[in-house]
């Protein structure tokens, strides 16, 4: 189709209108006679231009602006062929102005080199008809200026037809672009979703963590002194009595723990490994359970989560010698190193195997010695770039069990996505 964009959709029938008008002016007001049939076929050339108009328009395909092809060549050589049988029938001259139309369309329909041919090709029939018609036009003021009017008419239709192209491209260009950004939004709004999905499961598991290495850990001890205190409770009631004590000291550092939990949160006060492997280690031993305790180094340059992760792994490596192992003596080591904090509790126990745990073992309930604790800290530690080596020997004959939990983890983190 050669319809002009919809920026510029009204210029045509303004224009034939405006000749119509001039037409019809001129012969109303003219001296000479009135030629009926060639009035009526001057109106009738310009309606046929109007209803072209409305046809091309009504045919145009959706979102396009001017069309391209053969199409678009025949409907410009029609026009062509009406501008030239309207122009004939006018006796005012005004309707030569409809050859400006001629660039204007091509220029929209096939380019700005057609354009330019269809003007130089006006110009050209312009000087041809006056080299024919009239003798020396060139000394004659009056078609010199026509000439040079039609020149300078060319050249603003094709000025507009590039201003109209340029902002319909524009238009388009611009859709293009919001239809991007529009994408983009949503491929954001999920991406945000899926990252706060995301977090929230890491949250998740970094709760059941600490449940289960802090609350965890107390609850096994009130459990082990509990039973240890029914036990004693009626050959040695001193001892039942220290183990009730220890019960509720466990209660009370779950508590406490709780508390710094929360209270880390809010910063307030840091974390102390050195404190809390102290309290740890002193509430365990009694008389039938020996824990050592050796701490070298300092814990300045290891970031609270690090502190955390070493006392957590020591708490679960305890809670397993202690319920599971059936340990007599415990060496927890802890040495804070430059670049690396090392972490080992070793045990005479029963030792016990490094098998990945079963799927029964990770759902809850299912015991807190069980190989959801491993795996937690495991999971815990190469979240902060270390690594969790367990060697677990079981007693057999004359060769006596035990396990070595060892806990490396870096004191500077790795950044994020790099090798570890």
């Amino acid at each position: 189709m050669t319809a002009p964009p919809a920026a510029v959709p009204w210029i045509p029938p303004v224009l034939y209108a405006a000749v119509l008008a001039g037409g019809l002016y001129h012969t109303a007001v003219s001296d000479g006679p009135v030629h009926p049939g060639r009035t009526a076929g001057f109106v009738a050339g310009l309606l046929l231009l109007l209803a072209l108009e409305a046809f091309e328009r009504r045919h145009r395909p959706s979102g396009t602006a001017n069309g391209t092809g053969p199409a678009a060549v025949l409907l410009l050589a029609a026009r062509l062929v009406l501008f030239a049988g309207v122009a004939a029938l006018d006796g005012s001259g005004v309707s030569r102005a409809l050859f400006l139309l001629v660039p204007f369309t091509a220029r929209l329909a096939l380019g700005p080199r057609a354009g330019l041919v269809s003007g130089a090709g006006c110009v050209a029939l312009l000087i041809g008809g006056y080299t024919v018609s009239v003798p020396r036009w060139w000394l004659r003021a009056e078609y010199v200026s026509d000439l040079l009017m039609l020149g300078l008419g060319l050249a603003l239709a094709l000025s507009m037809a590039s201003v109209a192209v340029r902002e319909q491209r524009g238009r388009t260009e611009l859709a293009g672009v919001l239809a991007e950004l529009e994408g983009a939004h949503e491929r954001l709004s999920r991406y945000a979703l899926r990252v706060a999905e995301l977090s929230a499961a890491d949250e998740r598991n970094r709760v059941a963590r600490e449940i289960h290495d802090s609350l965890g850990h107390h609850l096994t001890a009130i459990g082990i002194q509990l039973e240890k205190a029914e036990v004693f409770r009626d050959r040695d009631p001193e001892v039942a009595a220290r183990a009730v004590a220890d019960a509720r000291w466990s209660a009370g550092r779950a508590l406490t723990e709780v508390r710094e939990s929360v209270g880390a949160l809010r910063g307030a006060r840091p974390f102390s490994l050195n404190r809390a492997l102290a309290d740890l280690t002193r509430r365990l031993g009694d008389d039938r359970l020996t824990v050592t305790l050796r701490i070298t180094g300092d814990e300045a340059g290891y970031d609270a989560g690090s502190l955390t992760a070493l006392y957590r792994s020591a708490q679960e490596a305890l809670t397993n010698a202690c319920r599971h192992g059936r340990a007599t003596r415990i060496d927890v080591t802890a040495a804070l190193g430059e670049s690396a904090a090392r972490l080992t509790v070793a045990d005479n126990g029963r030792g016990f195997t490094t098998a990945p745990p079963s799927p029964s073992a990770r759902r809850p309930g299912s015991g807190l010695g069980s190989g959801s604790g491993l795996h937690g800290m495991r999971e815990r530690v190469e979240l902060l770039g270390g690594r969790v080596d367990i060697d677990g020997r079981p007693a057999s004959g004359a060769s006596p069990g035990g396990a070595v939990v060892t806990v490396i983890i870096p004191r500077e983190r790795p950044a994020p996505g790099s090798a570890g």
